[in-house]
C-alpha cells in the first residue's frame, strides 16, 4: 500500500452517507483482473449470485495492488467505502485503527474460523480480536524452483542447504547455463534476500529480527552472515537481470537457459500454463535450508462498515463463501496457492500443493510458519520500503556484508 494511513485519520470521522449499492449486493476492491485469478473471483461472483447476493466489480488493474489501494483511499476519505477490499497484512490494522472495518465475528463464530486457521493466520484477519477480513488462500514463499535436465547436464545436484547451492550453481554456470533466473526488481531482491535470511539464520532469529525489529539481533553476526551469502549470489544472476519481470525469470527456468529461480508459488502457474509436469519438466522443492519453515503471503478480502442492514447482510454472505471449502479449492487450484483452511481434502492438488500443506500444517505447530516481510506480512510499509531499498541498493553494488548490515540496522530504525 503506497500511501501512509494516517493521513486518513480525519476521514474516520466521517459518515458513510453515499450509497454504495442496492440491497444484497456487495462492492469489491480487488486487483485480480487476468488468468486465474480473473476466474477465481468469477466463481466467487457465482457463488454469491447462488446465495441472493449480487457483485458489483470494482477492479482496479496494474501495479500489484498500489492503484487500488490509491482508489481506496479516494474513496474511504469521501465516506464511500466499498463493501469489501483486497487488502493483507499490517494493512489490515491500520486501517482498523481508523476504524473504517467491520466486525465480521458474528460469521467467524458461526463457521468456526478460530479452529479451521492456524492462529498466526487468523491473528492477521483480526483487529483487536475481532475478524474484520478473510483470507482466500495461502502463498508460501521460501520455493525453489529447478530444470532437473539443466541439473543432469551440468552433473549437479539440488541444494538443500546455501553452502551447497553456490556449489551446484558453479557447476551449472561451469556448464553454460544461467544458475539463477532473477528479476533486477526490488521486490524480488527482496524475495531471495527473505529466503537468505531464514535459510540462514533460522525462524527465530527471522522472526525476531524482521517481524518484531530487535536492533541487537539485526545487529549481530547473523545478520552479517546473511548478508554475506546473499551477495554471494550475484555471480550467479546473468547481465540482463535489470527490470525483469518475475515471469520472464520463469521462464527461463522452463526453456532451460538457467537451472533455479527462488519465487513463490505463483511460479507454478507458468510452468502449468507451458504443459509442464512437476517431478519430471519442474522440480520444486522448499529454498535453501528452510524444509522446517514457511515464508506465508495471505490474500484476504477486508470489510468495511455498511450503513444499510442489507448489505451488512451481503457482506456477512460474502464472507462465509469465502472460507467455503467449494471456494477456497477451486480458488487455489487455480491460483496456484494452497486453502487457507485447514483439513481441505488433496485429491485435486499438485505434489507442489501437497508439499506446501504439509509445511504450512507442520509448521504452524512448530513455530516455523513466518510472516512474508517482502510481501507485505510481517512490518508496516515504511519499514518494508527501508529493507527493499536496502536489500537492492546492496545487491547492485560492491558493499561488505558489514556495511550492508549498518545500512540496514538505520534504514528500519528510521523508518520505525
Amino acid at each position: 500500500m503506497k500511501m501512509n494511513l494516517a493521513t486518513l485519520t480525519v476521514a474516520s470521522t466521517l459518515a458513510f452517507n453515499v450509497p454504495l449499492a442496492q440491497s444484497s449486493d456487495v462492492e469489491v476492491l480487488h486487483w485480480w483482473t487476468s488468468g486465474g485469478e480473473a476466474a477465481s473471483v468469477k466463481y466467487l461472483k457465482t457463488k454469491l449470485n447462488n446465495s441472493g447476493v449480487s457483485w458489483t466489480d470494482f477492479a482496479v488493474a496494474g501495479g500489484g495492488g498500489e492503484n487500488a489501494m490509491t482508489v481506496l483511499k479516494s474513496r474511504a476519505i469521501s465516506g464511500n467505502p466499498p463493501t469489501a477490499a483486497q487488502i493483507k497484512g499490517p494493512s489490515i490494522q491500520e486501517w482498523g485503527d481508523l476504524g473504517f472495518l467491520a466486525n465480521i465475528d458474528s460469521v467467524a463464530k458461526a463457521n468456526n474460523w478460530d479452529s479451521m486457521l492456524p492462529a498466526v493466520v487468523s491473528d492477521v484477519m483480526k483487529h483487536k480480536g475481532s475478524y474484520v477480513a478473510a483470507p482466500v488462500n495461502v502463498h508460501r514463499v521460501n520455493w525453489l524452483w529447478a530444470n532437473p535436465e539443466v541439473f543432469r547436464k551440468s552433473g549437479a545436484t539440488i541444494p538443500t542447504t546455501w553452502s551447497d547451492f553456490i556449489v551446484q550453481a558453479k557447476k551449472i554456470q561451469d556448464a553454460g547455463y544461467i544458475a539463477l533466473a532473477h528479476g533486477g526488481q526490488p521486490w524480488q531482491d527482496a524475495t531471495v534476500f527473505e529466503a537468505v535470511v531464514l535459510g540462514v539464520g533460522g525462524a527465530d532469529y527471522y522472526k525476531k529480527a524482521f517481524v518484531d525489529l530487535d536492533m541487537s539481533t539485526l545487529k549481530s553476526d547473523t545478520t552479517k552472515a546473511v548478508f554475506k551469502t546473499f551477495g554471494e549470489l550475484r555471480q550467479f544472476v546473468d547481465a540482463n537481470s535489470p527490470g525483469r519481470d518475475w515471469n520472464v525469470a520463469t521462464s527461463m527456468v522452463i526453456n532451460g537457459k538457467a537451472g533455479m529461480q527462488i519465487m513463490g508459488d505463483w511460479a507454478k502457474g507458468e510452468f502449468k500454463v507451458a504443459n509442464k509436469n512437476v517431478g519430471t519438466d519442474f522440480v520444486c522443492v522448499s529454498a535453501p535450508g528452510t524444509s522446517g519453515s514457511f515464508t506465508f503471503n495471505i490474500d484476504s478480502f477486508a470489510f468495511f462498515k455498511q450503513k444499510n442492514t442489507e448489505d451488512t447482510k451481503a457482506q456477512n454472505v460474502m464472507a462465509k463463501e469465502i472460507l467455503s471449502t467449494d471456494f477456497q479449492k477451486v480458488f487455489n487450484l487455480n491460483k496456484g496457492s494452497i486453502p487457507a483452511k485447514l483439513g481441505m481434502a488433496r485429491t485435486e492438488f499438485d505434489s507442489c500443493a501437497h508439499d506446501s500443506m504439509d509445511a504450512f500444517v507442520a509448521s504452524s505447530q512448530t513455530g516455523g510458519l513466518v510472516p512474508s516481510f517482502a510481501h507485505g506480512m510481517a512490518v508496516s510499509e515504511a519499514v518494508s520500503g527501508a529493507i527493499n531499498d536496502t536489500v537492492t541498493n546492496y545487491f547492485n553494488s560492491s558493499l561488505s556484508p558489514s556495511e550492508g548490515m549498518n545500512q540496514l540496522v538505520s534504514a528500519i530504525a528510521a523508518a520505525k
